[in-house]
């Protein structure tokens, strides 16, 4: 099942994402039980991850490589990840620090909000 994501990002425009149950359904699950979440973004090459979720998942079907636009969780740091591109360890192919969970895509892919969500606290709900 797919779960559309609002996250409000100060002064900009927001991101609107699809969860995919079907790809971790724990991790998606705990991710919509604990909505409406509010969390400082971090910037990494052309990725947004967040300071820790208010919740915590295992690895599940964990990725180390994912695809552009992927949503993900990144288990060791309870953070939501983002990705727009690639991050410092990219080669040809975009690779988060370590595997995480994919659990959807974003489905407005304008990077330009990276800068503008850059320490900001972005507001997650359905």
């Amino acid at each position: 099942m797919k779960h559309i994501i609002l996250v409000d990002v100060p002064n900009s425009d927001n991101i609107t994402l699809e969860l995919d149950d079907s790809l971790a359904p724990k991790t998606v699950s705990e991710f919509l039980k604990n909505i409406p979440f509010r969390l400082k973004a971090n910037i990494w090459g052309k990725e947004i991850y967040t300071d820790p979720a208010p919740f915590s998942v295992k690895s599940e079907n964990a990725k180390d490589v994912v695809q552009l636009y992927d949503v993900a969780f990144w288990p060791p740091g309870n953070a939501v990840c983002l990705f727009y591109g690639p991050t410092p360890l990219s080669d040809a192919l975009i690779k988060p620090y370590s595997p995480v969970n994919v659990i959807g895509k974003i489905i407005t892919p304008d990077a330009s909000v990276i800068k503008k969500a850059a320490d900001k606290k972005l507001t997650f709900h359905a």
